[in-house]
């Protein structure tokens, strides 16, 4: 059975806000069934015209794809069988989003990465469909200068991506709320002026167990994030995992939560490598196919 009374509290919220969220689109790259592709994904780009097949098999409308961290050796990682996974993706009409991770400990080399993502072209010249920002590194101790970092960087990637949609990958605030050393004064309200929509990492996995703390952790993360941000307005895309660590129970607690909060547009696991066949039955009411 599901918690009713955090169904309702995060509905409400919504709906306090002026339900502007209830109307949103899931036109945009954000909206609807996506997946996740980083890095260390071999197998994945091994045949990146193969994945391509088996991502659209699933109905998946976007993906998710790292060019590179702030310790990668190069500034996007695996050019060449990227670009190809990208024009074997815009072939099947899904929409790819480029992700950089920066550690805000070099600026330069954030700053270089970024630009990277808006500079990059496939084979066939083609590009990305959005760009997004995973904010989520601490190794900056110093908390002030690790924020001035953040928004000096979005503020660029807001300016140079033009009418490229622009994302914001975060932390969720629920961890935030359990550990307030981790990241003191995130500046919500801020990041939500410079983007296009946000990205909650509400994983659970080992972390949480059962429906009850699973379902009971992702509506209050999507719930603190609009209360933060100050804008419900904002496109907000779900993003649950590690599937392989989740039971059946905490994968549907997961798809329940996104469902009942009544605002998101967009809901996926991390990542594609990861993604069991009970993840993809657990989202295929929200919307893609549970089975090829």
């Amino acid at each position: 059975m599901r918690p009713v009374a955090l169904a309702s509290a995060a509905v409400a919220l919504v709906l306090l806000a002026g339900g502007a969220a209830r109307g949103q689109s899931t036109e945009t790259p954000l909206g609807g069934l996506a997946t996740w592709v980083d890095i260390y994904d071999g197998v994945v780009y091994a045949n990146p015209e193969l994945t391509a097949g088996r991502i659209a098999a699933r109905g998946v409308r976007t993906v998710f794809a790292e060019t590179a961290n702030d310790r990668s050796a190069v500034d996007v990682v695996k050019p060449g069988p990227l670009g190809r996974l990208i024009d074997a993706l815009h072939a099947r009409g899904i929409e790819v989003v480029a992700w950089y991770l920066p550690g805000f400990v070099d600026p330069a080399r954030d700053l270089r990465r970024t630009r990277a993502m808006l500079s990059f072209r496939t084979p066939s010249d083609g590009g990305f469909d959005a760009v997004a920002l995973d904010i989520e590194s601490t190794r900056n101790r110093n908390v002030p200068q690790r924020s001035r970092r953040l928004l000096a960087l979005a503020r660029t990637l807001r300016t140079e991506a033009g009418s490229l949609p622009v994302y914001a990958i975060t932390l969720p605030p629920r961890m935030l709320e359990r550990r307030p050393t981790a990241w003191p004064g995130f500046p919500w309200a801020e990041v939500a002026g410079l983007v296009d929509g946000f990205v909650p990492m509400a994983y659970t996995g080992s972390a949480f167990r059962g429906y009850e703390a699973t379902y009971g952790y992702v509506a209050r993360s999507l719930a603190l994030l609009r209360t933060a941000t100050a804008n419900p307005e904002l496109a907000v895309h779900a993003a649950g995992g590690v599937p392989s660590r989740m039971s059946a129970d905490e994968l549907r607690a997961f798809a329940d939560a996104v469902a009942d909060d009544g605002g998101v547009v967009g809901w996926s696991f991390y990542d594609f490598a990861t993604s069991t066949p009970a993840a993809w039955r657990s989202l295929a009411p929200l919307g893609g196919r549970a089975t090829p």
